[in-house]
C-alpha cells in the first residue's frame, strides 16, 4: 500500500523525514491519502517550519525503515484531520542548513560514513 510521508530537502545530502515525539518516541506519520499530508504540511509551514515536499512510498518500506532508526510509525486514515502540535521542539536533529550555525560535520552528522551509506540505500531502495 502506498502511503505519504514529509520530507524536508527531499533527494538532497541533507533530506529528513517528519517526526513527531509523542511519550518520549518519535513517530512517522503515515497518511492513506495525499491531500492529507500535503494539508498537514501547509499546516506546519503555517508553524515556521520549512516547506515540506509529500512523498509516496510502499507503507511496508517506511515500516522497515522507521524499524530501523528507532521510530514509531502511525498510519494516518483518509479525511483524518491531523493537526501538528501547538507547540514544536525549540531543537531538532534536523536542519534546513546545519553548516549555517557555524557546526563542523562533526557535530552536524552524528552518524559513520558506513551508518549513512546503509541509511542512503533504504532510502533509495524506497524511491
Amino acid at each position: 500500500m502506498v502511503v505519504y510521508v514529509l520530507l524536508f530537502n527531499a533527494r538532497t545530502e541533507n533530506e529528513g523525514i517528519h517526526t513527531l515525539r509523542i511519550d518520549g518516541q518519535d513517530l512517522v506519520l503515515m497518511f492513506e491519502h495525499e491531500d492529507d499530508a500535503t494539508r498537514y504540511g501547509l499546516m506546519l509551514e503555517a508553524q515556521d517550519f520549512p516547506e515540506a515536499t509529500v512523498e509516496g512510498m510502499d507503507q511496508a518500506d517506511i515500516e522497515e525503515f522507521c524499524e530501523s532508526a528507532g521510530y514509531g510509525c502511525r498510519l494516518i486514515p483518509e479525511g483524518s484531520l491531523t493537526m501538528p502540535p501547538e507547540q514544536n521542539l525549540e531543537q531538532t536533529t534536523w536542519s534546513a542548513d546545519p553548516l549555517a550555525a557555524g557546526a563542523g560535520p562533526e557535530e552536524v552528522d552524528p552518524f559513520s560514513q558506513a551508518e549513512l551509506d546503509r541509511m542512503r540505500q533504504q532510502f533509495e531502495k524506497l524511491l
